[in-house]
């Protein structure tokens, strides 16, 4: 668990996956994403980020606000399954739209990636987005994170044709040790 001045990042809990299946239908919430996903698949995502959650220790973690909500969507990191031959690790987020505009994946990320630097040794940490995102791009610099355009990438898991085929990545290293 990791908490932050307003928020819990935490382990999933089994009524979180009402709330997370709602949001994976939700089109303004899945706008950059291929598809809505159903209850059935959304459920099977959860017990996927869950089951990884508990395997390494870390992952994409339950989101809650103190005293508020008490599911708000998940930030985390992850390894992308899409680039088996990465090294990656991402600091990825998906928050329900009464989330949005409060600073909360932010702060959340922020924590995240902490978490990642100091507990992991990560030498880096990516994000991957769309080029229309822009408000996933706001949130990768307010990380301090720097597009690269050289990573940049074709989704292979996003039809051909698809306007959200082509990915922006963005990088953070490490701060330096004093």
């Amino acid at each position: 668990m990791i908490e932050t001045a307003r928020l819990v990042l935490r382990d999933w809990r089994e009524e979180d996956i009402p709330a997370f299946a709602a949001m994976c239908a939700d089109t303004e919430v899945m706008k950059y994403f291929p598809k809505l996903l159903g209850y059935d698949e959304a459920s099977a995502m959860a017990r996927r980020i869950r089951a990884n959650l508990a395997r390494e220790g870390w992952g994409l973690w339950a989101v809650e606000v103190k005293g508020g909500a008490p599911f708000i969507g998940f930030v985390g990191l992850s390894k992308p399954e899409f680039r088996p031959n990465e090294q990656d690790v991402e600091v990825g987020w998906r928050l329900a739209r009464d989330a949005w505009g409060h600073g909360y994946a932010t702060e959340a990320a922020r924590a995240a990636v902490a978490y990642g630097f100091a507990e992991l040794a990560l030498p880096e940490i990516v994000s991957f987005t769309v080029p229309a995102n822009v408000p996933s791009q706001r949130v990768m610099e307010r990380l301090g994170m720097r597009r690269d355009p050289n990573a940049d990438f074709e989704h292979p898991n996003v039809p051909e044709g698809s306007p959200l085929r082509l990915h922006w990545v963005w990088r953070l290293a490490r701060p330096a040790q004093t």
